[in-house]
């Protein structure tokens, strides 16, 4: 996938990946809020998740909502503090501490606050697709949940396509469109009530 690289001067390659790594840094560390689409999909260990669909809020500082609408009613928020997961057909509420999360939604989390891709990421690699690029990015802690980013970005440096590799070689995969910067969300968007009868299950991994 990558092998096109190689067929890239060295120091023309380094020019433009810094550009498009600077690129995606100011268009999201300007934004303070996010609205988007997305539709995610799952493959890994043995398995594999029907692609499920919903609408994703973002907000400065650690506040994001993933509402789905396929299945209906799914949620995962997290509220600066906390990431809570809820599934209607599981009648449970899971709340996990934030930064224990093991969630392969947490690292968009990165988009929430200052994204500094050198100091977060060692290795990259890019390559262009049409019009866009693709960019891969390995963390510098191995004590993360994930072992590998992938974006696909368009000129205009928004990010369309998220693919994060895990650990255990599973492959969670987000595709973002209708993408809205900076409008007004509020607090209450980022608290959910469960219904009565929810059982609360307190996770810290």
């Amino acid at each position: 996938m990558w092998a096109c690289l190689l067929c890239l001067p060295l120091g023309a390659a380094g020019a433009e990946l810094s550009e498009i790594l600077r690129g995606i840094e100011n268009r999201y560390n300007r934004a303070r809020t996010l609205e988007v689409l997305f539709e995610q999909s799952y493959k890994g260990q043995g398995r594999a998740w029907k692609p499920e669909q919903g609408r994703l809020w973002l907000r400065k500082p650690g506040r994001m909502r993933w509402e789905y609408s396929q299945p209906a009613g799914k949620l995962f928020l997290t509220d600066g503090k906390f990431a809570y997961l809820y599934t209607p057909a599981s009648r449970q509420l899971e709340r996990t501490p934030l930064k224990q999360t093991e969630d392969l939604r947490a690292p968009l989390a990165f988009l929430l606050g200052r994204l500094e891709f050198q100091r977060d990421f060692k290795r990259f690699l890019w390559r262009p697709e049409g019009p866009d690029y693709w960019v891969l990015a390995e963390p510098k802690s191995d004590r993360l949940a994930y072992s590998q980013v992938e974006f696909l970005v368009t000129p205009g440096f928004e990010i369309r396509l998220l693919r994060i590799t895990g650990q255990d070689r599973s492959v969670m995969e987000f595709r973002f469109w209708n993408e809205r910067l900076n409008l007004p969300l509020e607090e209450k968007l980022f608290r959910f009530e469960p219904p009565p009868g929810v059982r609360l299950i307190e996770s810290e991994l």
